[in-house]
């Protein structure tokens, strides 16, 4: 049950020792709801400890929220990392909260989510109240609440545009929601923000993506945001990763700087994701510039899917640390996260155009696609006049060389469409892996082929595995980046297993499918392990985590 009564109940004792010590690490992954007062709080909220008998457990604000409970003004329980069971799971209620959490109801409805899901609206509804203690309405109008609260602290955009950038189908269900939740008006809200805190639009001229940046988005509205990572976080490691494959024109990359092109439901869009914060409290600052701000909630759901902000780190370190092969790396390189996805097509293809090559000749491979089929941000412009935009992050990091940090964003990568229609042109290397590529983008193309963070992994992977060219490991590989499923283990991999060989592990695939039983629920991290080991005297264009097949 979602709500944990008072009494012998393990799990209420071991989360009452969390809150009577206010230990942060727990932050995010539960939810402590005071009858005496009616408020919810995060666990190492700074009020005195309610009596045990005042106090239940909650999942989700939502389940608070329908308790009758609304949010502490003073720790704000929303502002902190998302729970990990959304990504751990693959149940119905996990798989309906990452499509939530990506604006799904908003976008499509109920109806929308449950047909995405596979079920009826009645059993989705029966089994997120069971599980969650509130139904995708609830859980929705949540989520509303808390993108509105992001608009409202950290931005100037007028209120009543933020009613509808946040999904409230009205002004008055605005209104009464925010007052339902937070026990203020939203013009409260608005005056309760930190001071000195950055707000508004970014003009033409100042976005450190580009200096015109603000221009490649037509109407697009600027927003800065600080998004809370789970500590320990080893943000320069997933960078680096995503810098290794970063393409040129679509990414910009450094060690402390991520940059991008992308497509969310409402348009075209820009971000660019600097490291912040401190080691017992990191965060990634987020500067984005959206077609609509309806694209926020997809937008910030994304970022945190890409750089795994709400793994549970302490939990994955200390279970594989037992593993005296992984100790060491563990102790040096804490906190370790496995790369997730922004946009499923998109990594499915560069999954299948990077097989059995090194990351240098995909990146080659997929910047020549992403020149010739991507769409231009604002069409009809030759960048040119952008020569100046890359090279830098305005953080003093610039690019170290060649690679995708000296290019402008001028361009997104390419759609399933244009790939079917135009990529046999583009495309270079044997026949059967470009007629593969070419009957994935078909079938995308068509509807036959689907990706979705609804998915589960098993899914995901049978309706990959049943197309020609798709064997286990891409599909395992796919499974790991979108769903950022944490038990994925790709024996196959000829990096993978030379890293394990370094570490004194078997380098045979069933033998070290077998001594990686242990590592289970967490074998993606093991394997990220893994892949740094084999990588640890060369740099990342020279080794590819992703290839060796």
């Amino acid at each position: 049950m979602t709500i944990l009564p008072a009494g012998p109940d393990p799990v209420f004792a071991e989360r009452y020792r969390a809150v009577s010590s206010r230990d942060a690490r727990f932050d995010g992954l539960f939810i402590t709801g005071v009858h005496s007062t009616g408020i919810y709080c995060r666990p190492s909220c700074p009020a005195a400890t309610p009596k045990p008998a005042n106090v239940s457990f909650y999942l989700t604000s939502a389940a608070a929220h329908e308790a009758g409970l609304r949010a502490c003004k003073r720790c704000l329980p929303d502002a902190v990392p998302g729970s990990p069971d959304w990504d751990i799971r693959d149940d119905l209620a996990a798989r309906a909260m990452r499509l939530i959490s990506d604006g799904t109801v908003e976008r499509a409805g109920v109806p929308g989510l449950a047909r995405r899901l596979g079920y009826s609206e009645r059993h989705l509804t029966r089994v997120l109240v069971t599980e969650l203690g509130a139904g995708p309405l609830a859980l929705a109008r949540a989520h509303r609440a808390e993108t509105a609260r992001v608009l409202l602290t950290g931005t100037d955009v007028p209120i009543t545009d933020v009613a509808f950038a946040a999904g409230f189908g009205s002004v008055r269900q605005f209104n009464d929601t925010i007052a339902a939740v937070y026990d203020r008006t939203p013009t409260e809200l608005r005056r309760a923000r930190p001071s000195g805190a950055h707000t508004g639009t970014d003009p033409v001229g100042t976005d450190p993506i580009g200096r015109e940046s603000a221009q490649s988005v037509p109407s697009g509205t600027g927003i800065d945001l600080q998004l809370p990572a789970r500590a320990p976080f080893d943000g320069v490691g997933v960078l680096r990763f995503l810098a290794a494959r970063g393409l040129a024109g679509v990414e910009q990359a450094t060690d402390a700087r991520y940059a991008r092109t992308l497509r969310l439901p409402a348009g075209p869009a820009t971000v660019e994701l600097t490291l912040s914060g401190t080691a017992a409290a990191p965060s990634v600052a987020c500067r984005a510039r959206l077609t609509s701000l309806a694209d926020l909630a997809p937008l910030v759901s994304r970022v945190r899917r890409l750089l795994d902000l709400d793994a549970d780190s302490r939990a994955i370190d200390l279970a594989l640390g037992r593993d005296p092969a992984l100790a060491a790396g563990i102790a040096a390189t804490p906190g370790m996260r496995v790369p997730g996805s922004m946009d499923p097509e998109e990594t499915l293809f560069r999954a299948l155009i990077g097989q059995q090559v090194s990351v240098a000749s995909a990146r080659t491979a997929l910047t020549r696609l992403a020149a010739a089929l991507g769409d231009e941000l604002v069409p009809g412009s030759d960048g040119d006049d952008a020569k100046n935009r890359g090279g830098g992050d305005g953080q003093g990091h610039g690019a170290t060389g060649p690679g995708p940090t000296a290019a402008p964003l001028t361009r997104l990568f390419p759609t399933a469409q244009r790939i079917a229609a135009e990529g046999r042109g583009v495309l270079r290397g044997p026949a059967a892996r470009i007629d593969a590529i070419i009957g994935v983008a078909e079938a995308l193309w068509s509807g036959d082929l689907v990706l979705s963070y609804g998915q589960t992994r098993e899914e995901l992977e049978t309706r990959l595995t049943a197309l020609a060219g798709i064997g286990p490991w891409t599909a395992g590989y796919v499974a790991l980046r979108v769903l950022g499923s944490p038990d994925i283990l790709l024996t196959s991999d000829l990096a993978l297993r030379q890293g394990a060989g370094r570490l004194g592990l078997p380098a045979e695939a069933r033998q070290l499918a077998r001594h990686g039983a242990a590592w289970a629920p967490w074998r993606s991290y093991a394997g990220m392990h893994l892949w740094r080991a084999a990588g640890a005297t060369a740099t990342p264009a020279q080794r590819d985590p992703s290839s060796g097949r």
